[in-house]
């Protein structure tokens, strides 16, 4: 999409999110900018299936039906680890991997498990990246998409009760604590507080540049 066509995003927004961790983060990252965001738990509605291939595809899914059964403009992210030495899985799957109980640690524990399978325990051979996929999608069906990432290693036993899902085993480049060791403000925050670490807020800076507006 060309640059001079991107639409700006006002007033309420519903968040295509039943994760209340990923809702806490997306809250925390539309603050400034005086939107009023409300989930799509909140409003009760369901989970539409992802069956797309790509994290792209997944959060245009969840961001049109949540347009589409609201009338409001909808945000969603698709997001998930991608791990070298699994042939990127558990990828578009993280959130799957984790059971209906969503049971991250159990998850983290079969990852670890299949990388020793496969003889992957320096930390070279443990390269991994976490992927986010942002999608606004308006009632009219005008929808706007960013992605980014962040690279780092996994790190066994996992550290850290902050964060949530692979947080605690996820160790980004050029730091000595685990996205689960982070508190909020430096995994996610925004400049200038923050330096915007997390892949979910690399790809927020993209959105906030072209559809939001300081306040």
């Amino acid at each position: 999409m060309s640059p001079h066509a991107h639409r700006l995003l006002t007033g309420r927004l519903v968040v295509a999110t039943h994760n209340a961790g990923k809702l806490r983060e997306m809250r925390d990252l539309l603050a400034p900018f005086g939107v009023d965001a409300v989930s799509a738990g909140e409003l009760g509605l369901a989970e539409p299936p992802e069956t797309g291939t790509t994290f792209r595809e997944n959060a245009h899914i969840k961001a049109a039906a949540a347009a589409a059964a609201t009338g409001l403009p909808a945000f969603a992210d698709d997001s998930g680890l991608v791990v070298d030495a699994l042939d990127g899985a558990p990828g578009i799957h993280s959130a799957r991997w984790a059971g209906p109980d969503k049971d991250f640690a159990r998850a983290m524990a079969d990852i670890h498990e299949k990388l020793l399978e496969r003889g992957a325990t320096a930390p070279d051979a443990r390269r991994a990246h976490f992927v986010s996929a942002l999608c606004v999608a308006w009632p009219d069906g005008h929808r706007e998409d960013f992605e980014a990432r962040v690279d780092g290693i996994l790190v066994w036993p996992p550290r850290g009760q902050l964060g949530f899902g692979y947080d605690p085993m996820f160790l980004p480049d050029g730091h000595s604590r685990t996205f689960g060791e982070m508190p909020a403000e430096e995994k996610h925050g925004l400049p200038p507080r923050g330096r915007g670490l997390s892949h979910r807020a690399r790809a927020f800076l993209q959105l906030a540049e072209a559809c939001l507006e300081q306040r």
